[in-house]
């Protein structure tokens, strides 16, 4: 179906991440009970729900996992662990020190101790997303990461971490796994930060430990927005589409074009790649999510696509360059028909822990950042305390704290 942009301009305007209340109350008990109980809490909850208990898988068993692929995917993930590390030491990492007459004034930028990244299972092993978490904490200096995934781990996941440079990894899912991170057990130890997508019940559960620990952010369901232009090949836009559809019947695939034409034969395109694909009915249900919307122009495009805030933008123009300087919120951008977002998934280099439903509004995609703190440095000259302290003072004053307008009276 080809809607018109008056027709998603509301609903794109009112996205935001969303709480089952059932979900939620759940999901409260399993914090609570690992909380108080630790291991034995963990180990019942993953028995009932995924059948196992939990078990540290050791390095042995990683680098053996590794060595039994078969040797182009080993070159694959080998390849896609360069790429996004060489991406990430291009980001800045130092603080500074600055001295001048007033004294000294600066920022130490320090890695967090200890991480734990969240790998899902379920349908797909997702050993990408093991990669595009770790190697990033790995080359901020994190001293310890922890990786979590559900019993029975996917040999593709070890070998993953084994290459990606992980230090721990712990067969456990779900909230428990959450849980087990945030608080800390007699044997899985508490963590600084927890990283990585997750079901409702681990976004839940990262959503209730936020505090206890930091986060990446709490990820919805995937979603790609593509602009595209009467240059771009309707073959390859659908590919595009349904690349995104078949991760689930609740992602969000959709194309705004200004060209009619063009989205008519998307849609037929749509219609013929369906068949055969081996993940078809996700797929269909996940396009009645999305859809095709004609814009009057670009510039319309551009202003619902940051209206959206998506996590993936994709700009299938003759020359997107141009363009850049027009996205506002998008948790990537991927510049041309031939940088596709699938190729981003795995191996470009950024990672693809990307801000979902909305939330490309106020925050970017995983990065060194997110696994480093920073912290003010301040030591004054007197000459610079006694100027400061009078007006320091005074606004101490105005609100209303005379024990901090005293500290400051006594320095001047």
């Amino acid at each position: 179906m080809i809607y018109r942009a008056e027709e998603v301009r509301e609903r794109f305007a009112r996205r935001g991440l969303s709480f089952d209340p059932t979900v939620e109350e759940i999901v409260r008990g399993i914090l609570a009970a690992v909380r108080e109980e630790g291991d034995a809490a963990l180990d019942r909850f993953s028995l009932d729900l995924d059948g196992h208990p939990v078990e540290e898988i050791p390095k042995k068993a990683w680098r053996q996992a590794y060595e039994d692929l078969d040797e182009e995917l080993r070159d694959a993930l080998e390849t896609a662990k360069e790429r996004i590390e060489a991406f990430y030491r291009e980001e800045a990492k130092g603080g500074f020190l600055k001295a001048d007459a007033s004294g000294l004034l600066g920022q130490m930028v320090r890695p967090l101790s200890r991480v734990g990244v969240y790998v899902p299972g379920g349908s797909a092993p997702l050993l990408s997303s093991l990669l595009m978490s770790v190697v990033p904490a790995k080359v901020a200096g994190v001293a310890e990461v922890i990786v979590a995934s559900p019993p029975r781990v996917h040999p593709g996941v070890l070998a993953a971490a084994w290459v990606a440079g992980a230090d721990r990894l712990f067969a456990m899912g779900g909230a428990q796994a959450i849980a087990a991170l945030a608080y800390g057990t007699q044997r899985v130890p508490r963590v600084d930060k927890i990283v990585g997508p997750g079901n409702a019940y681990v976004v839940a559960a990262k959503r209730q430990v936020f505090g206890t620990v930091g986060l990446d952010g709490l990820a919805g369901p995937t979603e790609t927005l593509i602009i595209a232009d009467g240059s771009a090949s309707p073959r390859l836009l659908a590919a595009d589409l349904l690349a995104q559809a078949e991760h689930g019947p609740d992602s969000e695939p959709w194309l705004l074009s200004p060209d009619r034409a063009l989205l008519e034969r998307v849609e037929a395109e749509l219609s013929r790649q369906l068949e055969g694909l081996p993940r078809a009915e996700i797929a269909k249900r996940a396009l009645e999510r999305g859809g095709l919307v004609l814009t009057q122009d670009l510039e319309e495009a551009f202003a619902l696509a940051n209206l959206y805030a998506p996590e993936h933008l994709c700009l299938a123009l003759a020359d997107p360059l141009p363009w850049l300087g027009k996205v506002q919120n998008a948790g990537g951008v991927f510049l041309g028909e031939g940088s596709p977002e699938a190729l981003g998934d795995y191996i470009a280099g950024p990672s693809h822990v990307m801000p979902t439903s909305g939330t490309a509004r106020f925050q970017g995609g995983l990065a060194v950042r997110d696994f480093l703190k920073v912290i003010p440095v301040m030591g004054l000259s007197e000459n610079a305390v006694r100027d400061l302290a009078q007006k320091g003072a005074l606004l101490a004053r105005a609100e209303g704290l005379e024990a901090h307008a005293r500290s400051l009276d006594l320095r001047r």
